[in-house]
């Protein structure tokens, strides 16, 4: 993608990931939630994880030196072989641009790389057509919990890796 690079993140990019993160989420997924989830859980996803900043498998699609995209995977501590697509935002303004899809190709090449045979993704409900397009299946509906008492609906999804990788 011309234009486009992609890196790791540090916690330096805290302030433009949460600002990107609050950008993204409200617009892209507020015809998908009724305003009860949009109240209580969406600050909550709309704001970067300090340890996923720096944990290595996260990353950011920068364009014109600006953030327009994050998305990274960490490996489930139960199950060594599965990871878990992590907090895959892109700006509104880039939707459709290819920045989804290169971060998600680059992380299942590395995570193929490091030994996992599955991704796990807990998908928004408006993503799940994006994920089905990359190779991931459709589980079924999920709550995840966030804090004490609030929750965020999402679309269990996973991928088998080897498959994956034969399509790249």
């Amino acid at each position: 993608m011309s234009g486009f690079s992609l890196r790791r993140t540090t916690s330096l990019d805290m302030a433009e990931i949460d600002a990107l993160l609050a950008r993204s989420f409200p617009k892209l997924v507020r015809d998908c939630y009724p305003p009860s989830v949009m109240v209580t859980a969406l600050p909550l996803i709309s704001r970067a994880q300090p340890w996923l900043l720096d944990c290595g498998t996260y990353y950011a699609v920068e364009h014109d030196s600006r953030i327009v995209g994050v998305g990274g995977w960490t490996v489930d501590l139960q199950t060594p072989d599965m990871g878990h697509i992590r907090h895959v935002a892109t700006d509104p303004a880039q939707v459709r641009q290819g920045v989804g899809r290169m971060l998600m190709t680059h992380i299942r090449r590395e995570a193929a790389s490091a030994g996992m045979r599955i991704l796990e993704c807990w998908s928004t409900r408006n993503a799940v057509p994006f994920y089905a397009a990359l190779g991931f299946l459709e589980l079924g509906p999920i709550d995840v919990p966030l804090q004490p008492g609030i929750t965020f609906p999402a679309i269990e999804m996973r991928m088998v890796l080897a498959s994956a990788l034969a399509r790249d």
